[in-house]
């Protein structure tokens, strides 16, 4: 398991850029796919984007591909979501997540998230 500290997201008008970080501890980061997610209010979770433990593969959820893109600096052991072209409806908690499993090349929703950051709230305005 690896611990996960995010930083970024805030207030943005719509048309806007936000970029997310997630740094992990512990020298077995480069092991897990990783991801993100978000949850708006009166909603339930959902999956935005994730990427394979080498980085070599991309995931995105329909509603963000073109506009989100997920990155990873394995020798900084961070994870990185870069986010233009922001819409109101992408207003929500965002949080990072680790796979649970080892050296997967399938970031996918169906994944085993099982170490996730405290979450950062992004509000996009229109």
């Amino acid at each position: 398991q690896v611990q996960l500290v995010q930083s970024g997201g805030g207030l943005v008008q719509a048309g806007g850029s936000l970029r997310l970080s997630c740094a992990a501890s512990g020298r077995t980061f480069s092991w897990y796919a990783m991801g993100w997610f978000r949850q708006a209010p009166g909603k339930e979770r959902e999956f935005v984007a994730g990427i394979s433990w080498s980085g070599g593969n991309t995931y995105y959820a329909d509603s963000v591909k073109g506009r989100f893109t997920i990155s990873r600096d394995n020798a900084k052991l961070t994870v990185a979501l870069q986010m233009n072209s922001l819409k109101p409806e992408d207003t929500a908690v965002y949080y990072c997540a680790a796979d649970s499993d080892y050296y997967s090349d399938y970031p996918t929703p169906g994944a085993r998230w099982g170490s996730w950051g405290q979450g950062t709230q992004v509000t996009v305005s229109s």
